[in-house]
């Protein structure tokens, strides 16, 4: 089986949404089944306001529908609902094809928080998008318990994972020993919340490690802070390592995959109680929630890295890859519109197969 992939997230993006299917086109091959990816890469763009490095792209009928074709799927999955979600979720109602979406940005809360829109205003058009499709994946518990609440069908589970063989304990000490290190991965952007991080009253260094729109402003005026800018691959792991607490300030999240790479790392998490947090950390055992960051982060400092580690083993990539392509099953089967032999092709995780393709 080949599955299309539909996302506006797309290099030189670096992301949550992107590092998913990158992962999930590492793994589902080793299921016998093969993705390839509709992007922005055939439009023109224009870049995305207040994030000049993010370009979305002009929509564009017939070169949509000349796209989608030439990729021959058998399913279609959207991951996002920017111009390339739209495009594709149109081309599948026009033709009455099957499709999948997922829920990864919880974008009512940004432009409530950000921008003074109305949540509900938002959440109807993210309802229109996601409940023309045949199932809705979420990562999260809480986030399928309130999408269901708020009208969204057909929503399935859909956990990630961690590469707990790059992300491991190690013996460096990039910032040195004088003071406990307390340390944010992500983007440096207005959503992540990392000011409340940088302004927590917390003893040592800290450090960020990332990129982003906010990161000069936020460098200035935090001159003892260490931004290191963005990190990947084994340099990125040492920077995990060398970290005492973990810090997460964001609220918006629908999961988190920097928190299971600190875990992975044998490092504790400090989080508020939101969505997200509190799905993935065990309190008082992998991380500490709390409304008071600092005070999450400082009795962070003492839990055992041990057992911070051994939450993180619960979550692996080809986990990930099965409940997807279950999904998938699932999905078809309970979709009317399709006759009864559609989904023969799915009958498990192992009966799907096609060739490679391209990136990620």
């Amino acid at each position: 089986m080949k599955v299309l992939i539909a996302t506006d997230a797309w290099y030189p993006q670096v992301n949550g949404v992107l590092a998913t299917y990158q992962r999930l086109a590492a793994e589902l091959p080793k299921l016998g089944c093969d993705l390839t990816f509709f992007t922005p890469e055939p439009f023109n763009t224009i870049a995305m306001p207040g994030y000049r490095e993010i370009r979305l792209a002009v929509p564009n009928r017939h070169v949509a529908e000349k796209t989608i074709s030439a990729e021959a799927a058998d399913h279609v999955h959207i991951a996002t609902e920017g111009p390339v979600g739209w495009m594709a979720r149109n081309y599948c109602l026009r033709r009455g094809i099957s499709f999948t979406t997922s829920f990864h940005t919880r974008f009512p809360e940004y432009g409530s928080q950000h921008l003074g829109v109305p949540k509900g205003i938002v959440y109807a058009g993210l309802k229109r998008f996601h409940n023309a499709g045949a199932g809705l994946m979420v990562a999260t518990p809480s986030l399928q318990r309130d999408l269901a609440g708020l009208g969204f069908r057909n929503v399935l589970p859909w956990t990630r994972g961690v590469d707990t063989t790059l992300f491991c304990p190690r013996a460096d000490r990039l910032f040195g020993s004088d003071g406990p290190v307390f340390l944010y991965v992500g983007r440096v952007s207005i959503e992540k919340n990392v000011e409340a991080f940088l302004t927590a009253d917390l003893p040592g260094i800290k450090v960020v490690v990332g990129d982003g729109p906010q990161l000069d402003a936020l460098a200035k005026r935090f001159p003892r802070v260490y931004f290191s800018g963005r990190r990947v691959g084994v340099d990125l792991a040492r920077h995990f390592a060398s970290a005492d607490v973990f810090v997460f300030p964001s609220r918006t999240d629908t999961f988190g995959l920097v928190i299971l790479e600190a875990m992975a790392s044998g490092i504790p998490v400090a989080a508020y109680p939101v969505m997200g947090p509190i799905d993935i950390i065990e309190h008082g055992i992998s991380g500490v929630l709390d409304e008071d960051l600092a005070v999450a982060a400082r009795r962070a400092l003492s839990l055992d890295r041990v057992q911070v580690r051994r939450r993180a083993l619960d979550f692996t990539w080809r986990r990930t890859a099965e409940l997807f392509l279950d999904n998938i099953r699932h999905a078809r089967a309970m979709n009317n519109r399709l006759p009864a032999h559609a989904t023969a092709s799915l009958p498990h995780t192992h009966t799907c197969g096609a060739a490679a393709n391209r990136r990620p």
